[in-house]
């Protein structure tokens, strides 16, 4: 799958470094030639002698290197490849390459290449949530940066959250994807993610707590695998991952019309959280008080986009997917809803407080097919997508 592709993996210094002789091993696996650059303080965590032992390559490790820098080897390492990967990419690394630095071999070469660059996240979870790593974040993905997790679990510090490197397996289908060497290459899927936002009037609106977290995993895992992703996002907060093609939208209409101008596709997720009503009529003005009493509003139903997507006939894609937000009888609402609405397959999620999936980092879904109903077991929200990716894959061929 990845015969003769040529990987600059850069180590950064953190206690998930001990993961990359895994992921070497994993592309080497896959006809990958890898070329380590290894920090100094990834040296902390592994040996130059385990990863060039794995990589069966020599380990590059100084930017004053007299033989390779009279040959300008800082530059050729840099331009060599077909795509760089840094794995673990700490708090440090992720802040350096925002701010341009380039005071080491690592931080240069990531300033002098000219290929693309995708970064596996690793970091305590304070630090991953820290104001200055989102802000760092948002610069990179804006300069093209594509990512890779981070997963949410258990840490090495002890600590539960978002900041866990993905496992090397998932970052060997990201660079799989990348490089248009998945088992989704070629194929299109539109994703459709978060919540909608349907006016009342110019200040106020009816919306749901959906983050769009789940949606944004399954565009990544999507994109990891080698779709072409079109990712059709309400207001939600979680950021929209690099490497796939954004609309913005706020309503269900707007939603609805995204989707129809991203067909046609071989596959459409639809993980949004729709609203079900919106005001019949707006308010051009922000609503007043009158005489203390609320104002009356008129609902009417908003298009059911999943629907209409599965009943569209000659045109319908291959594969539609749904998605059940139940408070109770999951699994019943969500079989009924499959059938009603004419998809392949839902993705049934308690979202009831005691379920934790909406807002939260992790989810529990039962697969509902013709052939019944799967039961997984709770996990990271990138799990599950990255387990969905790989059956939508499957499915497709």
């Amino acid at each position: 799958m990845l015969a003769g592709r040529r990987i600059l993996l850069i180590i950064g210094g953190g206690i998930a470094a001990y993961k990359t002789l895994e992921l070497i091993r994993l592309l080497r696996g896959q006809g990958a030639c890898v070329t380590p650059v290894l920090t100094r303080a990834g040296e902390e965590f592994v040996t130059p002698l385990s990863v060039s032992a794995i990589a069966g390559v020599r380990v590059y490790r100084d930017l004053f290197d007299l033989t390779d820098e009279a040959e300008m080897g800082h530059i050729e390492l840099s331009r060599a490849a077909d795509l760089v990967v840094v794995a673990p990419a700490t708090a440090d690394l992720m802040a350096k390459m925002a701010g341009g630095h380039a005071d080491d071999l690592a931080s240069t070469l990531l300033m002098a290449t000219d290929k693309r660059v995708l970064i596996a996240p690793a970091m305590n979870v304070r630090m991953w949530e820290h104001p200055a790593t989102m802000r760092n974040l948002a610069l990179l993905e804006g300069d093209g940066i594509l990512r890779a997790g981070p997963d949410a679990g258990e840490m090495a510090c002890g600590e539960y959250g978002p900041g866990r490197m993905a496992e090397p397996a998932a970052i060997r289908d990201a660079v799989a994807g990348v490089l248009g060497a998945g088992p989704l290459a070629g194929r299109r899927v539109v994703v459709t993610s978060g919540p909608t936002h349907e006016p009342i009037d110019p200040v106020r609106y009816i919306a749901n707590r959906s983050s769009g977290a789940q949606g944004a995993a399954i565009a990544a895992a999507l994109r990891d695998l080698g779709a072409e992703v079109r990712f059709v996002t309400g207001p939600a907060r979680v950021p929209a991952p690099a490497g796939v093609t954004v609309t913005r939208v706020e309503t269900a209409r707007e939603m609805l019309a995204a989707v129809d101008a991203a067909l046609p596709a071989d596959a459409v997720v639809c993980a949004a959280a729709v609203g079900d009503w919106r005001a019949a009529r707006d308010a051009p003005q922000k609503m007043k008080k009158t005489d203390g009493r609320p104002p009356a509003l008129e609902f009417v139903e908003n298009p059911d986009i999943l629907a209409t997507i599965s009943q569209r006939g000659e045109t319908r894609p291959p594969l539609v997917i749904g998605f059940a937000a139940e408070t109770e009888q999951v699994e019943a609402h969500a079989t009924a809803k499959r059938m009603r609405k004419g998809c392949d397959w839902i993705l049934a999620n308690d979202v009831s407080a005691k379920g934790g999936a909406m807002g939260g980092p992790q989810n529990r879904v039962t697969l509902i097919t013709a052939e019944g109903a799967e039961h997984w077991p709770q996990m990271a929200k990138s799990e599950v997508a990255r387990r969905l990716a790989a059956r939508i894959a499957e499915t497709l061929g």
